[in-house]
């Protein structure tokens, strides 16, 4: 039986995997569920499953979480330093969910446990790439991806032979505005920019499709788990969402893994790897969809592909601050503070004034984010909606 930790197990990724661990039950052992402050839904989760242990990150909601379990026996803890704990109790297979760059210290700490860690969110790779995968080298751990697109690339990409491999083909569906002139965007709202036209998603990453920024993103994250050339990987758009990603090899083939667009399907696939598992999804229908499209992605229209690959090929601090810019701008939008442009305009100004030495740790790392943060909140503090 595979022990199984959820870090962020009360959002969209989360619900997914336990969907797929409660089909299951004789072949996961559930040692330890997280969130931030959804108590309810989280003492759900932990009962139907059994868990030994649930956590809020924020402290304040532990009352309510204990209240919610008390008599099942099941533990209960609150705080940062309960969430590091629960990361680290030596799971076998550990799937990081937790939104933003509040995600880095759990994933360091199941990392440093040598276990199978599933990666949801982008800011490790993003933000801490090479501090995460150093200390996976040398705790012996295995980071998996659980993203769509990289997912697709993983198990299509021959690391043996890295060398034959032409190009990665990162696909996009180009979000709710892939047909909007700029100017049009000017007036975009929050229900428009979360409104994706095939993924269910939670609001923050509903958002940085809709900018495109996620797949700037992703671009970083799969020049870290891919070696190639950076300008070896492109990003087209693909409107059915069907072609997940692809990878091209020196002899002209093209290896491309096609699903649904639901995200239970690479879970899955990390959940059960080197194995395969059955999933709840319907079989892919492709007369049904009729058709593939693609084309390529416009960057007037889109800048955050441009400055995702701009901090990616200048390296060192510079995917930390585009991400933490690219939070606060987020955080700002969502929150009625600033127009939906001028999300990729605050990234731009932040990177543009603020370019520190590269960091060498996770704390280095999480200072180079805290700064950046603080001058994407001086930039929002400008904008006048």
């Amino acid at each position: 039986m595979k022990t199984v930790t959820i870090l962020g197990a009360t959002g969209s990724v989360g619900g997914s995997t336990l969907d797929l661990v409660e089909r299951e039950p004789d072949r996961f052992q559930v040692l330890a569920l997280t969130a931030n402050c959804d108590a309810e839904k989280l003492a759900k989760a932990a009962i139907r499953t059994n868990a030994k242990r649930a956590v809020v990150a924020d402290e304040s909601c532990l009352g309510d979480l204990r209240a919610a379990l008390a008599g099942t026996g099941i533990e209960t803890a609150g705080g940062n330093a309960a969430l590091l704990e629960a990361a680290a109790m030596g799971a076998d297979w550990t799937m990081a969910a937790i939104v933003g760059c509040a995600g880095l210290e759990p994933v360091m700490a199941a990392v440093e446990q040598g276990g199978t860690v599933v990666l949801a969110n982008k800011e490790p790779l993003v933000s801490a790439g090479e501090v995460i995968l150093a200390a996976a080298a040398r705790h012996g751990a295995t980071l998996l991806p659980a993203d769509s697109e990289h997912n697709a690339i993983f198990q299509c990409f021959d690391f043996a032979r890295a060398n034959r491999v032409r190009r990665i083909i990162l696909t996009a569906s180009g979000g709710p505005f892939r047909d909007w002139p700029t100017e049009a965007m000017r007036a975009v709202t929050i229900e428009q920019a979360v409104a994706h036209p095939n993924w269910s998603m939670g609001a923050k990453i509903s958002i940085d499709s809709a900018t495109m920024m996620n797949k700037g993103l992703e671009l970083i994250e799969a020049a870290r788990l891919f070696p190639v050339a950076h300008d070896r990987i492109e990003i087209i758009l693909h409107r059915q969402s069907v072609i997940h990603s692809m990878v091209e090899y020196v002899d002209g083939s093209v290896l491309a893994q096609l699903g649904p667009p639901d995200m239970r399907t690479p879970i899955a696939h990390c959940l059960a790897w080197p194995d395969r598992m059955e999933a709840p999804m319907a079989p892919l229908d492709l007369v049904g969809i009729g058709r593939l499209d693609f084309e390529a992605p416009d960057p007037v229209r889109f800048p955050a592909l441009a400055l995702a690959r701009q901090a990616l090929d200048a390296g060192g601090a510079r995917p930390a601050i585009l991400n933490a810019a690219n939070e606060v701008a987020v955080a700002a939008f969502l929150g009625r503070r600033i127009g939906f442009l001028e999300i990729a305009a605050i990234v731009a100004d932040t990177l543009s004034c603020y370019d520190p030495p590269a960091p060498e740790t996770l704390d280095a790392v999480l200072q180079v984010d805290g700064e950046a943060r603080r001058l994407a909140g001086e930039r929002v503090k400008d904008c006048v909606v």
